[in-house]
């Protein structure tokens, strides 16, 4: 096995080879010393988001074949697993400063009110307003205006100037001190002679529907005098500012209240009347423009400077705003899970309310399970459904948690010691065959025969044969799909166009043991009664069954390796080779040369492309170019084993010929060899097309752009058929479209694909956003599906 390291820069990538499932990090972390001349303590690894620790496997990790390990070096001045600085109340500590008091809310007593009578007006000798006084102050945030009181009215601190309108806008007073230096000397003059400004001026508000936010300063141009006029709809005209109820979420529904300008005034009957404003949110430009206003019996006079002061002993002044709770509408009596406790739904005990930090629910203390007694002093809180169990968290420097799915692996209870991670069986598929599922009969499509790869776990990728050790694949209720002939047995014969094969079990096998002497008799049962089924005859379970028509049985994809060399010429010499479609012609028990009753089957090959020992089977491998396929990076950890090897092999007396001289030899830099450049086979062969299959590509005029780049791969041969998979594969599931719709935009995207992303409200075509329209009519293209199924035989199958 052998496994891709990169720098975490990833300007350098090198190949270790010579490795285990079961080897350990910290021997990974000495390979790693060797190649990249970085010491063990200064290495970080990490794999999929994971740091690799110490004391752990490569099979803990799920570490796969040419799978890459990312390398961070350490600097010599850092220590692996310090701490992070804390203060002295354990807490990081942060550069971050504490927020400035100025722009805190306040809440001392000089700010409140000098008088306690709300009914009287009170001057403060500064400022168009007066303390107690009721006022429209705006939430520059949103630009709504919401209603207040004035607490209290100060001067702007000295160096402090409020911005103009171009500047940043806040609901707190704004540090500009390079503003006040940079005043002119004759505008500094003029404000000494005159009345003190109103700019200069800061009052503090409490809003009187949000009376938590506590005392607030707001500058002058965002407070004014309370609104207090209803206008008619015979007064309003068009191009006048007034105050209108709007909701920027759900204009049908009662919001918050915004300066308007009205653009159309329609009235086509009585009680049929239209009004449009722009809302105006306060900056030059920030307008919204066509508004369509719902409560027209609620139209304000925008009040000038200078109006009436109104106090609490003229009225309350208010004004009807959108419930903040939807599904209560606010009732102080009705209990809500939405707007208090999500438990029991009450509105009691406010101040034993938590929220949580994630769905942000609320939850009474003593409504928890366990409740709490007091409020918890954490900055951030999460209700149990939303809390993560903290021992089921890895950090890093900590050791992987116990799997309960490896836990009951045999490799975790057996006691021997040897290591089963070595072989190529052990390290996993890379990738899946999705072209069909995994119970197809038949050929793969793009797989011709004679294709041969040089280990098991590759004919498996491939989906010809699916396990990776099991000789049969297959399900003991429906059939068997593939099985690979590899000479197990000395008494099975092969003649190329039909063998005999023995059925599986017999043997010991508990563990992980791959051999073993047959100890007790064969049964018909599991695969060998799924291999059984493929008889076109009736099963039976005692005397065996021959075929009535040999040909009508199910096909079997056979695959031979080069294990069966032993005993039969027809098996390749170097890796696993798919030899194509075989029957089963009968099956029968019998006692075998080890003295157990053995299951054996006559297969007979039925293919229309020749076997590849024929002089027909070879002429057409050669002009496919059909090689033996290696695992990426193979062939190249191979170069360097052997390259090892030779530099650790003594020469004469003895002494490696690289160490002549005396002492401790040097360690050897060896230089990694690369990958070799795959050689390009010329392909002689041109996948030929069926008069049928170029009527209907003819026939298939909206993806004419497509089968030209299709056809242009003809005389590549199979490789055609990996060319269309790309070419007409799904955006959405990755997989070959099935169901093909295609777009305006030509696109093929699967049907339930293309349904699914509707039903999220999605309304545009997944692979260039190109806008379809809600009611979009999905049409199939019945023309490509047809041919996806003549060049895919079976893979909508399951779909």
């Amino acid at each position: 096995m052998w496994i891709q390291v990169r720098t975490i820069d990833g300007k350098e990538t090198r190949t270790v080879e010579d490795l285990s499932r079961l080897t350990k990090i910290e021997s990974l972390r000495l390979k790693i010393q060797d190649i990249f001349n970085v010491s063990p303590q200064q290495q970080r690894l990490f794999y999929r988001g994971k740091q690799m620790e110490d004391g752990q496997t490569l099979f803990d990790y799920n570490v796969g074949l040419n799978d890459i390990v990312q390398l961070l070096i350490r600097s010599q001045t850092d220590h692996p697993d310090s701490p992070a600085t804390k203060d002295s109340s354990g807490v990081g500590c942060s550069s971050v400063s504490p927020p400035d008091s100025k722009y805190a809310s306040i809440t001392s007593n000089d700010t409140q009110s000098p008088t306690s009578s709300r009914n009287t007006l009170v001057d403060p000798g500064i400022g168009m307003y007066k303390i107690n006084e009721l006022v429209d102050c705006r939430d520059v945030s949103i630009g709504a205006w919401f209603e207040a009181c004035i607490e209290n009215v100060t001067r702007a601190p000295k160096g402090q100037i409020t911005p103009t309108k171009d500047s940043n806008r806040t609901n707190v007073v704004l540090n500009s001190e390079s503003n006040g230096a940079s005043t002119s000397q004759t505008d500094s003059t003029a404000a000494l002679e005159s009345k003190e400004r109103e700019e200069d001026v800061i009052y503090h508000i409490k809003y009187e529907d949000y009376p938590e936010n506590g005392v607030v300063e707001m500058r002058p141009v965002d407070v004014r005098p309370r609104a207090r006029t209803l206008l008619r709809w015979d007064q309003l005209e068009v191009g006048m500012h007034v105050m209108v109820n709007y909701n920027m979420e759900t204009p049908d529904e009662r919001g918050f209240w915004f300066d308007a300008e009205i653009v159309t005034l329609k009235q086509t009957s009585r009680t049929n009347k239209e009004l449009r404003v722009n809302i105006l949110l306060g900056g030059p430009g920030d307008v919204i423009g066509d508004c369509k206003i719902q409560f027209l019996d609620e139209i304000y006079l925008v009040e000038k400077p200078g109006a009436r002061a109104l106090s609490a002993a003229d009225g309350q002044f208010k004004r009807k705003s959108g419930p903040e709770c939807k599904h209560c509408k606010a009732d102080p009596d009705a209990e809500c899970r939405f707007c208090s406790c999500c438990v029991c739904g009450g509105k009691q005990d406010a101040h034993m309310q938590l929220l949580c930090d994630e769905c942000n629910m609320a939850f009474h203390i003593y409504c928890l399970n366990p409740p709490l007694a007091t409020i918890p002093d954490d900055e951030d809180w999460y209700c149990p459904t939303c809390k993560n169990d903290t021992s089921e968290v890895v950090k890093a420097g900590e050791k992987l948690k116990a799997s309960k799915k490896k836990a009951k692996m045999p490799s975790a209870t057996t006691e021997s010691q040897r290591d089963w991670g070595k072989g190529m069986a052990c390290v996993g598929r890379t990738k899946e065959c999705t072209i069909v599922p995994s119970n197809h009969y038949g050929p793969i499509p793009g797989v011709p025969v004679g294709t041969t790869w040089k280990f098991r776990v590759q004919v498996s990728e491939a989906g010809v044969h699916r396990p990776h050790v099991g000789g049969i694949h297959g399900r003991s209720n429906d059939g068997s799909y593939s099985l690979v002939l590899a000479g197990g047995f000395e008494d099975e014969v092969d003649r190329g166009d039909e063998f005999t094969y023995t059925g599986s079990g017999g043997r010991d096998l508990s563990g992980n043991k791959r051999i073993g002497e047959h100890s007790f008799d064969q049964t018909l049962t599991h695969m060998n009664r799924a291999l059984a089924l493929n008889c076109d005859a009736p099963l039976n379970d005692k005397d065996g069954a021959e075929s009535r028509n040999w040909r009508a049985g199910k096909p079997v994809r056979v695959v031979r390796s080069s294990k069966g060399r032993r005993i039969s010429k027809y098996a390749p010499e170097e890796g696993n080779r798919y030899d194509g479609i075989y029957k089963v012609v009968k099956y029968w028990p019998e006692i075998g040369k080890c003295g157990y009753l053995v299951w054996r089957y006559l297969l007979r090959r039925d293919d229309q492309e020749p076997a590849p020992w024929t002089p027909e089977g070879v002429e057409r491998i050669k002009k496919l170019g059909l090689a033996v396929q290696y695992p990426p990076g193979y062939l190249a950890a191979m170069a360097n084993k052997s390259k090892k090897e030779a530099c650790a092999r003594p020469g004469r007396g003895g002494r490696s010929k690289h160490y002549p001289g005396r002492g401790r030899p040097r360690r050897q830099q060896s230089t990694p060899v690369e990958e070799p450049p795959s050689k390009r086979v010329k392909i002689e062969e041109t996948f030929q097309l069926s008069e049928q299959q170029q009527q209907l590509i003819q026939e298939d005029t909206a993806n004419k752009k497509l089968w030209d780049e299709a056809m242009e791969h003809l005389k590549e041969g199979p490789n055609f058929l990996r060319k269309m998979e790309q070419i007409f594969m799904c955006v959405c599931c990755q997989e070959l479209a099935f169901q093909p719709i295609t777009t305006v935009c030509s696109h093929n995207v699967c049907k339930t694909c293309l349904q699914r992303s509707f039903r999220a409200k999605v309304y545009t075509c997944p692979a260039c956003r190109h806008d379809l329209g809600k009611d979009y009519v999905m049409t199939q293209n019945k023309t490509l599906q047809m041919l996806l199924d003549q060049f895919f035989p079976g893979y909508s199958k399951g779909r």
